[in-house]
């Protein structure tokens, strides 16, 4: 897939598919999984928080020479999409302490097969805010679109959303870029395609269900 300019692709180095590879493996234990996302959900947030605007600041060294730097220009704040959202707060807290973080969940109705809202709980002041939005999974984007359904229906400007992902399929970048081309969207990964159940391949499994170890399954 050719990403347009509201999809940022992390640098497929190396080091980035090493750590790709084990936490792909069917077989790993899941103390590795949770280790080696971690390293590459701090990779995403370093590269979501440089998407951010940033205003001129000037500081004065210890040598008493000016620096002329950057300071964040807006408020932040963070929302997951629990569960596996969750999973990402740990290190956005050690990359920026003292963050607002609100709470979406959103699951698929079982008879209806859409995207359904069960709680949303967000900083009364959000629309005057820039929004992380964490959803480590993008397969048909359903719950993606739902979610950002939710910030923009509080006012939050659709430019002031970065939608931090981990994996996501063609399919699912299609359906949001399109539905919010003003969205910014990072990711990890671009999976082949999705298959005939819409799930990712060559995929991941259930990310939340192996980082948090609710999965049935002796390498967990």
């Amino acid at each position: 897939m050719t990403t347009g300019s509201n999809v940022h692709l992390l640098p497929q180095t190396n080091q980035l598919r090493a750590l790709h590879t084990l936490i792909r493996d069917r077989n790993a234990p899941r103390e590795d999984f949770v280790f080696y996302s971690r390293r590459i959900i701090r990779l995403l947030l370093e590269s979501a928080l440089d998407l951010l605007p940033f205003d001129k600041h000037e500081v004065t060294t210890p040598v008493g020479e000016t620096y002329h730097g950057l300071k964040f220009a807006s408020k932040l704040c963070a929302v997951p999409v629990i569960r596996a959202g969750e999973s990402m707060e740990a290190e956005l807290r050690d990359v920026h302490p003292g963050i607002r973080i609100g709470k979406i969940l959103i699951q698929r109705d079982k008879t209806t097969k859409l995207p359904r809202l069960y709680y949303s709980h967000l900083p009364d002041d959000i629309a005057r805010r820039h929004v992380l939005l964490l959803e480590p999974m993008l397969a048909t984007g359903g719950s993606a679109l739902a979610a950002v359904g939710v910030l923009t229906d509080q006012g939050v400007a659709e430019r002031d959303i970065v939608l931090v992902n981990f994996l996501a399929s063609p399919e699912g970048l299609r359906t949001v870029s399109e539905r919010h081309p003003d969205l910014k969207i990072i990711t990890s990964s671009i999976e082949d395609r999705l298959n005939e159940n819409a799930y990712m391949v060559p995929g991941i499994g259930d990310f939340g269900d192996r980082y948090f170890g609710t999965v049935d399954s002796g390498a967990a």
